[in-house]
């Protein structure tokens, strides 16, 4: 038992003493492969002890918590649950430990502060000064990140104090170096800076390398806000070359980042994407919301400059989310709600712990008094203080009592009228849904002239700015315009009303179905206000105009789409981009007209793919714009085609997180030709969904496949 609580003490000591410094490496090695086996298989022996289980459900967090940071927390909730049933205090503090590490490494603070309080309040009143150390300052940590300085720099001072009473040197540098990140962040860059070298120095001394490395960036920040970009370029280069050393991937994604920034003020924007993307690349595998937010923020602006307008876009808008998801009032409240029940725990166990003090005292006075009279006057005094101070608490609890129920309804309260608030606007967007779905084609329409084909359509939200369209025209023999087919009516020879479908057989008519794949900017409620403007553009084209030609057809609805948003007199650039057929079927041959707006048309035949381009200009408002190409093709029996959206390429997923791309969804199309077409929906659908995994959905998906 004594083994294990020392074995823990050196893990906490590890884990909380690198918080800001740790390594990351991507696979286990042989070694770690062996430790890890052999946890388990030893926890799952119904024999094996509960305190030895806990601590190899703590030896497990601690090999996985830089690689699988979800795994590291399953463990340590392992090692929790067991510590608690057996009341086994050095598990406790340990997983309490680790959990409030981890949950503030996925950005839940709340989380975080919760259980670094319950590690503290195990160890504050023993002698474990280096870890109490510890604790005070990670707690201060996750108050600086909340933006609580004077908070943070309280519980780093607390820290320091403890350090230098051990005279522990690396602790010392730590709280140097979080001292100097709290002055940074107020704009103390002086102050900051002095801090930051006085770190360094220490860490020089005991050839810390992460904390050197973390030193030099931090300094390298200092310079660049000065103005002092090649200074501030050197030093993060030096930082950078340590943390590739030490596979420090947090570090790798930090410097990329000011390396990136620093070549964007000074305007080598070819450096500075490729170190913004490396920086982005590391904190999207490392799952860390504050780089994702900062690097998207900096991808987006260099997009901008490039002219990569939807790229931009893109990056920015998740930018907003991580910023949001971080930073939220609420995770705020409920840091201030969290340290205000925190020392009041911690007065009431100090007020506890002085009055059994005052017990012990009294009771050795008593023993040495020879005279009755004084240690009955000194017991009855005792009796009135102590009836004083219980009544004293009694009146503190019950209002703090009274204060937490007028808290607990003020919450309840907002939480009822948030709920309402989200149920109407979910019930209106549900509705507009509705309205959606009515404007695109039915199941019934698609298979009656489309029989042998398959729609894939996967709204990202619950409406979408992807749509499908479809139109069937009809050319009667000496009638020059085409007519709709729901829209073409004839007399009879005795003067009664035909439909152009029930005088089909018996005029000479060829059909044409035009159908298309369209993304309309954006996604959710704004793409797909943009889809209505441009799905009724495309009806106008062909119903008012007659027209059939696929690039006759975008050139009007373009025309169409710019007259609808001038009509605001603000300058709207929403759009659209679209592949759009034209498809005449007979007995004997299958011609395929084929027109796009930076959307391909992709034909499969005898397992070989060949891919006809669009044009590279949306349907909207553009400088120069040009006349749209038709391409068309000659169909043979067994030729598959597709046309679809950018949502399937571009979705991220995978073990890496990565894009699919579109050389992978060319060979998952080439592959699955043996298949039905209903078949080969359900297959695209799977491997979406299983691409895709926990992530979230990032565009919508449309795919429309049809085979002659």
């Amino acid at each position: 038992m004594c083994n294990w609580g020392e074995n823990m003490k050196n893990l906490l000591y590890i884990l909380f003493f690198l918080l800001p410094i740790f390594g990351f490496t991507q696979t286990f090695t042989p070694n770690e492969q062996l430790k890890i086996d052999s946890f388990i298989t030893n926890t799952q022996n119904i024999t094996t002890h509960d305190t030895t289980k806990i601590r190899n459900y703590l030896e497990l967090t601690s090999i996985y918590y830089l690689r699988h940071p979800d795994s590291a927390i399953y463990f340590c909730e392992k090692a929790k649950i067991i510590a608690e049933k057996i009341n086994d205090q050095d598990g406790l503090i340990n997983s309490y430990g680790w959990l409030g590490y981890l949950t503030q490494q996925m950005g839940n603070i709340k989380g975080a502060l919760e259980y670094t309080h319950k590690s503290l309040k195990l160890i504050e009143n023993s002698d474990k000064t280096r870890e109490i150390a510890i604790l005070l300052n990670n707690i201060g940590y996750i108050y600086s990140e909340q933006g609580e300085f004077k908070e943070a720099i309280s519980y780093f001072n607390k820290g320091l104090k403890a350090q230098f009473k051990i005279n522990d040197t690396s602790g010392i540098a730590t709280s140097y170096n979080n001292l100097g990140l709290i002055f940074d962040k107020q704009r103390h860059t002086q102050k900051a800076l002095e801090y930051y070298k006085k770190s360094l120095v220490l860490r020089k001394q005991i050839n810390d390398k992460k904390g050197i490395a973390r030193c030099m960036s931090n300094i390298g920040s200092i310079y660049r806000k000065q103005g002092n970009l090649d200074t501030a370029l050197t030093y993060y280069q030096k930082s950078l070359a340590i943390d590739n050393e030490t596979f420090n991937k947090p570090g790798q994604t930090v410097n990329y980042f000011q390396i990136a920034l620093i070549h964007l003020k000074k305007d080598e924007i070819a450096d500075a994407l490729l170190n913004a993307e490396k920086s982005f690349a590391i904190a999207n595998e490392l799952k860390f919301p504050d780089e994702i937010s900062m690097s998207s923020k900096l991808l987006s602006e260099i997009y901008e400059k490039q002219g990569r307008g939807k790229e931009a876009l893109k990056m920015f808008k998740l930018h907003i989310a991580m910023r949001d998801s971080i930073h939220n009032e609420s995770t705020q409240k409920a840091t201030a709600q969290q340290q205000a029940k925190y020392e009041y725990e911690k007065q009431k166990v100090l007020d506890d712990a002085e009055y059994e003090k005052l017990i012990t005292i009294e009771q050795e006075a008593k023993a040495k008094q020879k005279i009755i009279t004084y240690s009955i006057t000194g017991s009855l005094g005792l009796v009135v203080v102590f009836l004083i101070f219980v009544f004293n608490r009694l009146q503190i609890t019950r209002k703090q009592k009274a204060v937490i129920e007028i808290q607990k309804t003020v919450v309840e309260k907002a939480h009822s009228e948030l709920e309402e608030k989200n149920k109407e606007i979910t019930d209106s967007i549900t509705y507009a849904k509705r309205i959606q779905n009515a404007i695109l084609p039915s199941t019934k329409t698609v298979k009656e002239y489309l029989p042998n084909n398959f729609i894939l359509y996967l709204p990202k939200d619950i409406i979408a700015g992807d749509f499908y369209w479809m139109e069937a025209v009809s050319f009667i023999a000496n009638e020059e315009q085409p007519v709709p087919k729901s829209r073409k009516v004839k007399q009879s020879a005795n003067n009664e009303k035909i439909t152009s479908s029930e005088s089909f057989h018996s005029q000479n008519r060829n059909d044409v179905i035009l159908f298309a794949a369209a993304d309309c900017t954006g996604h959710g409620v704004p793409g797909a206000m943009v889809s209505v403007v441009c799905n009724n553009a495309l009806n106008r084209a062909v119903r008012e105009y007659g027209l059939t030609n696929p690039a006759e057809i975008l050139n009007k609805t373009r025309e169409i789409v710019i007259q609808e948003f001038e009509k605001s007199n603000e300058d709207v650039k929403d759009g659209m981009d679209i592949s759009l057929c034209s498809l005449k079927l007979s007995e004997s041959y299958a011609m395929l007209q084929y027109a796009g707006a930076n959307n391909p048309l992709w034909v499969i035949r005898n397992r070989e793919l060949i891919e006809h381009k669009g044009d590279k200009q949306p349907i909207g408002k553009v400088d120069n714009p040009q006349p749209f190409t038709t391409h068309t093709l000659d169909l043979q029996q067994g030729d598959t085609f597709y046309i679809f959206t950018d949502g399937f390429a571009d979705q991220f997923g995978g073990q890496k997180g990565k894009k699919f791309m579109y050389k992978p969804f060319k060979e998952l199309l080439i592959s699955i030709q043996d298949k039905t077409m209903d078949e080969q929906k359900v297959i695209l659908e799977q491997h979406f969904g299983e691409w895709k995994g926990s992530l979230e959905q990032v565009d919508d998906v449309c795919i429309i496949g049809v085979r002659i």
